[in-house]
């Protein structure tokens, strides 16, 4: 696997040979920056986004976007379990620290990576779709070629640090826009507001999420080597923006800096007339160079207590991220507008377990029922299951969503008029709810 992405390597390098002037640079300054339409894809800022980066946990978006795949082409089920593996947990924090012979959902274990970031899910993930975590560093790189992120290849599906592990924030805001535009129905994943494990609750390390108006996604990263890393997503007034933030110094700068391109992007801008274009994602320019290695400034002598690894980020002195405001920086802002952690509301963490799925409550029946009742063209919504925070869909989102693609099996998929109609009359406590009958259930004669 080594030689393979040695050579993958060396063929990204090789084909950038050509670009006049690009061989041998190095950032003018030691961060990446970039603002796109998620819509369109059309550049409103960029900086240094052409340039070679260490993705760190960042990662974790591709990890994502192969299982989406993996789901969608019927290669597994949201609701299969995946065994946490000696290779696993023996992987760096963070993670979730579960002994090996574990079980976890497909869908328990995206959870807990997207939130808590977790390494040892990375590689259950990876070895439960593609038999080992070399198999799936191809299939990454399989689909990255595909969606024309060039800058990018895997050796690992979680970012740990990796020489070959490298990404650019072009490919970054390629990929964020893949994940927008192929899975809509699964967007939930990149704005979970925080999980609960028992009684452990992990909050999301993406601050935006609680503290940016508008904001739903997607995820941070941070080694020594690459700084703290951002692919922030938000919305506003049916205009949704991706901005990627590479370098920053720490945790709190690299939220400001997201909030400071997104502010940029809604407000406009009196001159933008002005702004020569700088097209789309894709038509950014690759540069040929070694990623910039971050690790003196990050962790060097002079910042002892740094974090090591993004478990540690909330100890790292970002303990001003709040009292910061936006309007201490250069891009135009909302009048009045900070960063704080009361701009929205959190929400409730959702709640993940190890073992098999968990059958829907009576209460989640109803709830369903009734929503399919006023809206009973919306037969392919994402269902409301124990544990989870999704909504289901609008009927028009739901007529454009295709073939059926839910987490779990939708509890009323094949209940029968009378449970239906059962759970409707919301029948008195102690009343049982007629199950639904399982699409694979073996019929008696």
């Amino acid at each position: 696997m080594a030689v393979r992405a040695k050579l993958l390597i060396g063929a990204v390098v090789l084909a950038y040979t050509g670009l006049a002037g690009a061989i041998g640079c190095t950032p003018a300054a030691a961060e990446a920056l970039l603002l796109i339409d998620a819509g369109t894809g059309k550049v409103l800022h960029a900086e240094n986004a052409g340039y070679p980066w260490y993705p760190a946990s960042l990662t974790k978006l591709m990890t994502l976007y192969a299982t989406l795949q993996a789901i969608s082409d019927h290669r597994i089920t949201p609701d299969k379990l995946i065994t946490v593996s000696a290779k696993a947990t023996a992987q760096a924090p963070t993670k979730m620290g579960f002994q090996p012979g574990t079980q976890v959902t497909v869908d328990n274990a995206l959870k807990m990576l997207m939130v808590k970031s977790a390494n040892d899910m990375a590689v259950a993930l990876a070895e439960g779709i593609s038999g080992s975590t070399e198999a799936f560093a191809d299939e990454m790189n399989a689909t990255a070629r595909r969606l024309g992120m060039v800058q990018s290849s895997y050796v690992n599906p979680n970012g740990l640090p990796a020489d070959n592990q490298i990404t650019s924030a072009r490919d970054l805001g390629i990929l964020a826009r893949s994940l927008i535009r192929d899975f809509p129905e699964y967007e939930f994943y990149w704005h979970l507001p925080g999980i609960k494990l028992g009684k452990r609750v992990t909050r999301n390390y993406n601050k935006l999420l609680t503290s940016y108006p508008g904001a739903d996604g997607m995820k941070t990263g941070y080694i020594c080597a690459s700084g703290f890393n951002l692919v922030a997503t938000a919305t506003r007034n049916g205009k949704h923006l991706i901005a990627v933030v590479l370098g920053a110094p720490s945790s709190a700068t690299r939220a400001l800096k997201a909030a400071q391109l997104l502010e940029r992007g809604f407000n406009g801008g009196t001159l933008t007339w002005l702004t020569p274009s700088l097209g789309t994602v894709d038509e950014l320019t690759p540069i040929a160079a070694a990623p910039p290695n971050l690790r003196d400034e990050m962790c060097g002598d002079r910042h002892r207590g740094k974090p090591a690894a993004e478990d540690e980020e909330t100890a790292s002195g970002d303990s001003d991220a709040s009292a910061v405001t936006l309007s201490a920086l250069q891009a135009p802002l909302e009048k009045g507008f900070s960063l704080n952690e009361s701009s929205q509301p959190a929400g409730d963490p959702v709640e993940v377990f190890t073992g098999p799925a968990k059958q829907p409550s009576r209460a989640e029946l109803i709830a369903e029922a009734k929503w399919k009742a006023a809206a009973p063209t919306a037969v392919r919504s994402v269902p409301i299951v124990t544990g989870s925070t999704n909504k289901p869909a609008t009927p028009a989102k739901v007529a454009s969503a295709g073939p059926w693609t839910s987490l779990t099996p939708t509890p009323l998929a094949n209940a029968s008029a009378p449970a239906i109609a059962a759970a409707l009359a919301e029948p008195p406590a102690g009343v049982p709810l007629p199950r639904p009958r399982p699409a694979n259930a073996a019929r008696k004669h």
